[in-house]
């Protein structure tokens, strides 16, 4: 099989000797071998992982992201961020971490978005009901 990783910024992963991948969802973890099924799932900030046909294996963090197979073959995750290591206990407790720290901060600052866009709506339809009970007679 075919492994790639990539973000909006570059190609983190490319390897075409893979035998194996496994990965979470929100329902667990699953594991891909060739020959499966095409597939669509969306992934959480956690680590992929894989071996290749010399049964070595990798890991690369990844801030959530979109993980696809086509053709039994292709397996591909696109991701905002990720960072291959070859320690998995690092990856689980410095990555990861600071990974999800940065979804976090991404929600929040979405919130306060939302917040303020609400404010201003609400401004604009008090002053719209105002304009128009003076211009009622």
């Amino acid at each position: 099989m075919r492994l790639r990783i990539h973000t909006p910024l570059e190609v983190v992963v490319d390897q075409a000797d893979v035998r194996s991948v496994r990965a979470e969802d929100a329902t667990g973890s699953f594991g891909i071998l060739g020959g499966h099924e095409d597939f669509l799932t969306t992934l959480p900030v956690s680590v992929v992982s894989w071996t290749d046909v010399r049964g070595e294996p990798r890991y690369c963090a990844v801030r959530g992201g979109v993980l696809t197979v086509t053709d039994g073959e292709a397996v591909a995750v696109a991701t905002r961020e990720a960072v291959v290591g070859t320690d998995l206990e690092r990856l689980h407790r410095d990555v990861l971490a600071r990974l999800e720290a940065a979804r976090e901060a991404e929600r929040s600052e979405r919130f306060e978005s939302t917040q303020l866009h609400l404010a201003a709506i609400r401004e604009i339809t008090r002053h719209l009901r105002q304009a128009r009970r003076r211009e009622s007679p």
